[in-house]
């Protein structure tokens, strides 16, 4: 594993001996896979480091690795070898040294390597792990956060809580408000904090954060884009949701602005907005923050707008202080959500956005607010500025990620590395092709087709329809590391993926058409869309189908089990939501109040009139329910619910439950047993002629 991960990217392919045979892409395949992610770039645009995930050498979890090459792709170098590896590189702003986080003392923790070369070395040896790494622009500090009990003084006295808990005879715990759990975890009391520690020495770290009952960066998708220093380095930024006991039903984040010495507490500058602001960003003269922002409270797929707020800062007797100016919330013409941003001059933002089935890669002019389409297929997945030129990860449904760039003046791309090559030069992928149809309410709604590998040309294909989850997300044309079209295609089945109404890439008013509607306009663009692809694509066989889906796309099985089963010899609802009803009491109470229309007390109906639970006597499909134990998006309970009516209906059915899983199947081995049992599932009911329905009049019966 080790020498393999070693091969230089550029030269991998050249390396691959030419393959006899190629197989068709399997789990296996998806599972060994290197990914790489988060291209950072140098202040003087030569250098960029990256991530590359990896087996472990058991098979048994993965581990990242950072690597360094040249602007242009040549001389790739691994910074953190295995086993230990490494994660978020940041750039000195001299640009002559790495910082990254590694394990190899025995806790997560800062080191630093030089771009030309010579052993890392350790930066930080503090008593708790580290994580969310930014330098500052001077270079003499570091920000990181690490998880801490709020009204603990001292990162020792977290440590010395922790080992009391450990200690304690009863291992009960007595909550006095919510959240209770949170996607995967249970609260336990402690919150990420954000710490400044000064360079080189790291001896000591003050929290800026302190006294504050939240998250920085936020949990549990939050990282380094959600504080940025200021300009003359003597301040930072940084986002946090910090409104007490509504936490759980709001979505109102603030930037709030500390000096990097804690010597006052933090000032919150958006406050005048109820909703989300988030990912700060200074120009490259100092004088203007940008950031994304929405309008509506509560609605966390609202559009994200880019905001400008002129910036002034200044020290008296060494004492940081700063004026703000209005907020101008310069993108509403531009119907696009702002998903990340990045100054790449003084007058043009980079930003990444869902756009009609891809990730898109734009250039804004704040001065005209003109967008320029830089990258336009596919799935740009992060991005890095400088010197004239965009640094990013890209795949599509038939590639995974590797790193390219692109001029901001929007020249031709550039790709940097290949760093799967060798292995892809072995497997043959499916044919993608996207395709468009009239969907619900007669609006153009997209999907994609992807036809197996090695077809002739009368060959006809069982289907698989995959459904996406969301709902307010996008399928897009990306290489997905868990729900991946080609995986499908490589045992054999044609795949159809619909864009319905709700996702985003569409404009503000397609991806809102959901609320309130989950069993309608979707239901209608699925149906519509799988004729369409039907229609279209001869070698999909209408008689051999089968639907599968996870999160909203799980919910959307159990009511295609009800309202919509005629077409389909199997289904699979991973981690799906079963009754609507008991949705809202799980954790993040604004997600079911807005799409909802309200708590259950004063809207009941708008949580019943897209309920599975009440179309169960519809159902006949075999089904295979999936959950994991540490799902508390939707808990265990709604598969178990489920699996209980198809056997107290006889309708055959499986249920597959991981224990150390969450909402996502992510460890290698487990990804492995999901895959076979997912594949044997659709398998066994798309061959051969279709098996009788179910007999469930004798359902009631002693």
């Amino acid at each position: 594993m080790f020498r393999r991960a070693v091969v230089p990217f550029v030269l991998a392919l050249a390396l691959a001996e030419p393959a006899l045979a190629l197989r068709p892409f399997s789990a296996k395949d998806l599972v060994s896979l290197d990914r790489v992610s988060n291209p950072q770039v140098s202040a003087d645009g030569r250098f960029v480091a990256f991530e590359v995930s990896s087996l472990d050498q058991a098979g048994t979890g993965r581990v990242s690795t950072v690597w360094l090459m040249k602007a242009d792709g040549s001389g790739p170098r691994l910074l953190t070898p295995l086993p230990d590896g490494g994660t978020n590189p940041v750039f000195g702003p001299d640009s002559a040294e790495v910082y990254f986080v590694s394990s190899r003392s025995g806790s997560d923790q800062v080191w630093r390597a030089g771009v030309a070369g010579g052993d890392p070395v350790q930066v930080t040896r503090f008593p708790l792990p580290v994580a969310n790494i930014k330098l500052s622009p001077d270079g003499h500090s570091l920000a990181f956060s690490t998880d801490v009990f709020v009204d603990c003084a001292t990162m020792e006295c977290t440590v010395q809580r922790l080992d009391e808990k450990k200690k304690a005879v009863s291992t009960g715990v007595l909550y006095e408000g919510i959240f209770v759990r949170h996607w995967n975890a249970w609260a336990d009391g402690r919150r990420s904090h954000l710490f400044v520690t000064s360079l080189p020495a790291a001896t000591s770290a003050v929290d800026v954060s302190k006294g504050m009952d939240s998250d920085v960066p936020s949990k549990p998708f939050g990282g380094p884009e959600e504080f940025v220093f200021t300009p003359d380095s003597l301040g930072i930024v940084f986002t946090s949701r910090n409104v007490g006991p509504k936490e759980p039903w709001s979505t109102n984040f603030d930037l709030w602005v500390a000096p990097i010495d804690a010597s006052r507490q933090a000032v919150n500058i958006t406050e005048e907005n109820k909703a989300w602001d988030s990912m700060p960003a200074f120009s490259p003269d100092g004088r203007t923050l940008a950031y994304q922002a929405q309008k509506e409270p509560g609605y966390e797929s609202d559009r994200f707008r880019l905001v400008l707020r002129t910036w002034e800062g200044h020290s008296t007797g060494g004492r940081f202080d700063f004026a703000v100016g209005p907020a101008r919330w310069v993108s509403e013409r531009w119907d696009r959500s702002v998903e990340t941003l990045a100054w790449a001059d003084a007058r043009t933002v980079t930003i990444l956005s869902q756009n009609l089935g891809q990730r898109s890669l734009f250039a804004f002019d704040v001065t005209t607010g003109q967008v320029r389409t830089l990258v336009y297929g596919g799935n740009v997945d992060a991005q890095a500025v400088a010197g004239g030129r965009v640094f990013f990860a890209w795949n599509d449904l038939s590639n995974p990620p590797d790193v390219y760039s692109v001029a901001i003046g929007g020249s031709s791309v550039a790709r940097l590395t290949s760093v799967n090559a060798a292995r892809l030069a072995e497997v043959e992928m499916g044919t993608a092709e996207q395709f468009a149809f009239t969907g619900a309410r007669g609006e153009t709604v997209f999907g994609y087709a992807v036809r197996p590998p090695g077809a002739g040309p009368a060959s006809r294909f069982p289907v698989a329809l995959v459904v996406h989850g969301g709902p307010e997300i996008s399928l897009a044309n990306s290489f997905n590391n868990r729900w991946n079209a080609q995986v499908f295609a490589g045992a054999g089945f044609g795949v159809v993926l619909i864009d319905y109404h709700g996702s985003l890439g569409y404009g503000e008013k397609f991806t809102r058409s959901v609320l309130n509607d989950w069993g309608g306009k979707p239901l209608r663009d699925l149906q519509l869309g799988l004729d369409a692809a039907l229609s279209r694509y001869g070698w999909l066989d209408r008689e051999r189908m089968a639907a599968l889906g996870a999160s909203f796309g799980g919910y959307m099985m159990y009511w295609i089990a009800g309202n919509w089963p005629e077409p389909f010899r199997a289904i699979v609802a991973h981690c799906g939501i079963f009754n609507t009803g008991s949705f809202w009491a799980t954790e993040e109470l604004w997600y079911a109040e807005k799409e909802f229309g309200g708590t259950p007390w004063r809207n009941p109906e708008g949580y019943q009139r897209f309920n599975p639970a009440n179309h169960t006597d519809r159902w006949r499909v075999p089904l295979l329910a999936i959950s994991g134990g540490y799902d508390f998006r939707v808990p265990v309970e709604n598969s178990l619910a489920a699996f209980n009516t198809l056997q107290r209906r006889g309708i055959p059915s499986q249920f597959l439950y991981f224990p150390d899983e969450s909402h996502w199947v992510v460890k290698p081995n487990n990804s492995l047993k999901w895959h076979d049992t997912v594949l044997a599932w659709i398998g066994r009911w798309t061959s051969g002629a279709p098996a009788a329905a179910p007999d469930t009049r004798a359902e009631d019966a002693e």
